[in-house]
Order: structure tokens, then sequence, then C-alpha cells
């Protein structure tokens, strides 16, 4: 690595939003580690894949919801690339059911991934990025569309968002940026699973753009907050969702 190489981590990068952004982070000219929780295959073929471009990645397998793992991963990422200078905290799961319906289980899990694996990484990367670095938060443009069936989602994307704020304030002195990017509906292999035509269509005309985003329009918008052009962005919620809300 050279010097002037700076350093990515991605929480929840094997495929879909994370796996865009990895890519577009790397084409940048970051070296990127490649978070994953379960998908390992998924997660070393895109670092073989960006090595092959010319890039330089790592996949390193933790499960965010553990903070002992959280910190193991970020061990790594200072083993391998000498420094952390971005974090995008990516990892999350979504499940969908009335608030008076959801199992206690189904509840654990989104706040434990959602919300306390975000907090994990957060602390870390107040406690170990280089000074000038970036952190993006995953939101979710549904914190101001209100669905129904998406409450505890919601409410963890919610407190994202807060997070993303008091953090930004937080790192006074250290000339690091904390945002957060609430994509809208994204056609991703997970989004578009077991969904008729008919609601696809819906919601893709919801915004008045008339489409779904793409992974690859996200990773756009992380990419421009760890840039020098996204440098006076601090503190901020982009709701990245053609209009939607």
């Amino acid at each position: 690595m050279s010097a002037q190489t700076k350093v990515a981590l991605i929480t929840g990068a094997s495929r879909g939003i994370g796996a865009a952004i990895a890519q577009r982070l790397s084409h940048s000219g970051y070296a990127v580690v490649i978070n994953y929780a379960k998908q390992a295959q998924a997660a070393e073929a895109l670092a073989t894949q960006l090595i092959a471009a010319g890039g330089q990645a790592l996949a390193v397998q933790a499960d965010v919801a553990q903070m002992e793992q959280v910190v193991s991963l970020f061990d790594q990422a200072e083993q391998a690339f000498g420094g952390i200078d971005v974090l995008v905290n990516n990892a999350g799961i979504m499940t969908l059911a009335p608030i008076a319906e959801l199992e206690q289980q189904q509840i654990d899990q989104q706040l434990d991934i959602n919300l306390k694996g975000s907090i994990y990484c957060l602390q870390q990367a107040a406690n170990r990025l280089r000074n000038g670095g970036s952190v993006v938060n995953l939101s979710s443009s549904v914190v101001g569309l209100n669905l129904e069936s998406y409450g505890v989602y919601a409410a963890s994307k919610a407190a994202i968002e807060s997070l993303s704020r008091i953090m930004a304030k937080e790192m006074r002195g250290r000339n690091i940026s904390v945002n957060a990017v609430a994509p809208g509906p994204t056609a991703t292999e997970l989004f578009l699973k077991d969904k008729p035509e008919q609601l696809i269509e819906r919601l893709a005309d919801m915004n008045p753009l008339q489409r779904l985003a793409s992974a690859e329009d996200i990773a756009a918008v992380v990419n421009f907050l760890v840039s020098p052009d996204g440098a006076w962005v601090n503190g901020q919620v982009l709701r990245a969702n053609g209009g939607m809300v």
C-alpha cells in the first residue's frame, strides 16, 4: 500500500447495496474491507474480483451484533492495511409485521444488528478512524414514510439518524464527518425476491422519477459523502429515494 491509499470498512458488504459500495469505493482508489456475517463465498468472490481489477480488498467475517467480533473486525482491518479512514455501517436486517404481531426474536434480531451492531462499529470508529476520515450510516426512507408493518425496522433506522447527528458533533476536532444515507426501494436481489411484479411496479411509481433505485445509485451517494467533494456535508441525512419522501 502507498501512504496515500485510504481504507474503507463496509459492513454487510457481501452482496446488494453493501457490495455495490465496496465496488464503487474500490474504483475510487480505496482499499476495502468487505465484512460479512454468513455469505463467505460471495464476500470472497467480491474481494477476488476487486483484486483482479487492480484494487486491494479483504473479506472478514464478523457478526456486528457481537461487540468482541466488531473489535476483531477492526483489528484485522488495521493489521491488513495499517489503519481505517472510512466506516460504512451497512449491515442490517428487516422483518415485516404489525407491531402487535412481532415475536421477541424478530424484535431482538433487528435491534441487535441494525442498532446495537451500528453502535458497536461507531464506538470502534470513534476511537480508531484516522483523522480526516468519514462515517456513513445506512438508514432508510421508511423513517419518513411511516409504513405499516415496518415499525421496529423504522425505529431502528430512526435511531441511526439520531446517532449520526450526535456523533458528528462528538468528532469535533478530528475532521471526521458523520452522515446517514436513507435509500428508498432499491432493486437488489433480496428486495425483489418473492415480490409480485405488480407490487414492484407500484413501489417504483411512488417517486417522481418512476423507478427503483439501483444499488449503484446508493453507492454513488456514499462515494460522494466520503470524497473531498462531500467534505462539507456533516451531520446530515440524505434521503436517496428519487423524491419519494
